[in-house]
């Protein structure tokens, strides 16, 4: 299959549906090689038991259409004349992130491309979650993205040519029930960003994207909205445009990012929404400062020019739907 990625070789992560397998049959158009993942054979519905949501027949109905894993994701592939080969495994384990790339050299000698699109999370408040809950959110999000780099890099770095696709989320915002879905997110918009510093100049560009689209993560959030009570139909409506269409026709940025044609596009946050738009987040700013007239504050002047000067222009906490 040529293409844009001809003669190179990727792992997409969490690629047996949603968003990752689009981008696993989008990139082997483009001619990469895939190494296809998810954790283990077979469609999970829910990633892990304690999570697990009762689910409408609707609801039921809509996760069967997204139903596959890295085998029919690769089976896909090839029938359409590409080279993949399945890897069942989590890449939240170090040494397993290990073994993916070995995979990934093993078959076909290099290894490319890595996107890291594996994820979990639990929506709910805070104080009901535990250690487990926590964890079921950070580790496959954050710590499998450091794994799968830090694994990938010593490959890349000797070849002079990587590029590494880090997905983050729109809930790094600080978005209510996310909490720990949102931390991880916002850790790996700094990692990305630190890694991509760390790497500049030996041919690898590392950059995070913000994915926006009808997947299985959205049945899974608006089921849980709906057991807290939010009635169908405020859900539905509250769905910005791009969640009522699925990602196959955004993925093609990713494998553009991951052509030579970006050699130079590195460190950056992209919003990506599969109703067309492709956007560049900004990077924190700072947007106010005040100084205390002899160095040290009291408590009188902090009371005084807080609100009045520091958050003058500040707007005050908004709630909003999170939505993937």
């Amino acid at each position: 299959m040529a293409g844009k990625l001809a003669g190179k070789v990727a792992i997409i992560t969490g690629s047996g549906q949603g968003i990752g397998r689009d981008v696993a049959l989008c990139m082997a158009k483009e001619g990469a090689r895939i190494v296809t993942n998810n954790r283990k054979p077979g469609s999970s519905i829910n990633a892990f038991e304690k999570t697990a949501l009762p689910f409408t027949d609707q609801e039921q109905q809509a996760l069967e259409t997204v139903a596959g894993d890295a085998q029919t994701t690769a089976d896909e592939i090839r029938r359409l004349g590409g080279e993949a080969v399945p890897f069942f495994g989590d890449a939240g384990d170090f040494e397993t992130a290990r073994q993916m790339v070995e995979t990934a050299v093993a078959n076909y000698g290099r290894i490319d491309i890595v996107v890291n699109n594996a994820s979990s999370n639990w929506v709910g408040n805070i104080m009901d979650m535990d250690e487990e809950l926590w964890d079921i959110s950070v580790v496959s999000k954050l710590k499998g993205t450091f794994n799968l780099m830090h694994h990938a890099l010593p490959h890349m770095k000797e070849q002079g040519f990587g590029r590494i696709l880090n997905s983050s989320s729109d809930a790094f915002l600080g978005l209510p029930g996310y909490a720990a879905y949102g931390a991880a997110n916002a850790g790996v918009v700094a990692l990305t960003k630190a890694v991509a510093a760390d790497i500049h100049g030996h041919g690898i560009t590392v950059n995070a994207y913000t994915p926006l689209a009808r997947t299985r993560s959205w049945v899974n959030a608006a089921a849980a909205y709906r057991l807290q009570g939010m009635p169908p139909e405020a859900i539905e409506a509250a769905a910005p445009a791009a969640m009522k269409r699925t990602p196959e026709g955004m993925v093609p940025f990713l494998a553009y990012l991951s052509s030579d044609d970006a050699a130079d596009i590195t460190g950056h946050l992209f919003k990506l929404a599969a109703d067309g738009e492709i956007g560049l987040w900004s990077d924190p700013q700072l947007v106010n400062q005040i100084t205390a007239a002899n160095g040290t504050w009291t408590m009188v002047e902090l009371t005084e020019r807080v609100p009045n000067e520091l958050l003058a222009n500040a707007k005050n906490l908004s709630v909003a739907l999170p939505m993937n």
